[in-house]
C-alpha cells in the first residue's frame, strides 16, 4: 500500500437549513455575466449566444458568518451577491425539461472577486484565475431543498453593505435561467451530486474594506453574511 505523505483535507461540507444534514462540495462553477445590468455596469453585454464559466476550488468556499481577511494582492476587493444552484444527481447532456431533476437544492452566496486583478487579466486576455479563486473567494449559507424553495424567478436578490442596499435584483432577471444553466454546462461537464454553480450577480457589485458588513438575502433562503477583516 502506498503511504499518503501528507494529511488529507477534510471534506467541505455546508448544512442544511433544516438541520437535516450536510452536503459535500466537490466542484465550484460560476456563471459570467448572467444579469444584464451587471453586464453593462462591467463595460460588456450580456448576449445569448452561450454561456460562460469559470470554477473555484472547494478549499477555498467559506460559510456564512465568518470574518475573512481583506484579500492579498489586491487594493480592488469586491462582492458580487449570488443565487447558488446545488446538484444532487448525475447528469451528462441533459436537456433543459430534463435538468431541474439533477438540483438538490439552493443557497444564497457570495464571489469575492479581485477586481484589479481581473482587469488586468481581460486587458491581457489572460485567465481569471487569480481574482477569482483564492483563499475565502467563495462564501455560503445554509442550503434548502429544491422542493422546499419552489421555482426560481419571482425572488428578489439583495445585498446590503453596512446596512445599505447595494444590490438588488430578481432571479427572472438572470439572463440564462437554472434548467439552462445546468443543461447548458452538462454538455462540458457530467454533473455529478456535491457541485455547486454560482448563477451569476446583479449589478451594484463594488468595494469593500476592513471592518465592513455584508449581509445578502434571496426570498426563501437562509441569508448570507459576512465580515471583512485586516489584510493579512
Amino acid at each position: 500500500m502506498t503511504d499518503i505523505l501528507f494529511p488529507l483535507p477534510a471534506p467541505v461540507l455546508v448544512p442544511m437549513r433544516d438541520g437535516s444534514g450536510f452536503f459535500p462540495v466537490t466542484r465550484i462553477f460560476c456563471v459570467g455575466r448572467n444579469y444584464a445590468d451587471h453586464a453593462k455596469e462591467m463595460g460588456a453585454e450580456a448576449d445569448r449566444e452561450a454561456p460562460f464559466y469559470f470554477t473555484k476550488s472547494p478549499a477555498h468556499l467559506t460559510l456564512t458568518g465568518a470574518t475573512i481577511p481583506y484579500a492579498p494582492g489586491t487594493a480592488d476587493f469586491h462582492h458580487e451577491m449570488e443565487f447558488v444552484v446545488a446538484i444532487g444527481a448525475d447528469g451528462f447532456r441533459v436537456s433543459a425539461e430534463k435538468a431541474m431533476d439533477l438540483v438538490f437544492g439552493y443557497g444564497a452566496g457570495l464571489d469575492m472577486t479581485r477586481r484589479d486583478l481581473q482587469a488586468a487579466a481581460k486587458d491581457k486576455r489572460r485567465p481569471w484565475d487569480t481574482s477569482k479563486d483564492f483563499e475565502y473567494g467563495a462564501i455560503l449559507a445554509p442550503l434548502s431543498r429544491a422542493a422546499e424553495f419552489g421555482v426560481p424567478g419571482p425572488q428578489a436578490i439583495t445585498l446590503l453593505l453596512n446596512g445599505e442596499p447595494v444590490q438588488r435584483s430578481h432571479l427572472s432577471e438572470m439572463v440564462w435561467s437554472v434548467p439552462e444553466i445546468v443543461a447548458h454546462l452538462s454538455t462540458l461537464y457530467h454533473l455529478r451530486p456535491g457541485d455547486l454553480i454560482y448563477t451569476g450577480t446583479p449589478a451594484g457589485v463594488g468595494p469593500v474594506e476592513p471592518g465592513d458588513r455584508l449581509h445578502g438575502e434571496i426570498d426563501g433562503l437562509a441569508p448570507v453574511d459576512l465580515i471583512i477583516g485586516a489584510a493579512t
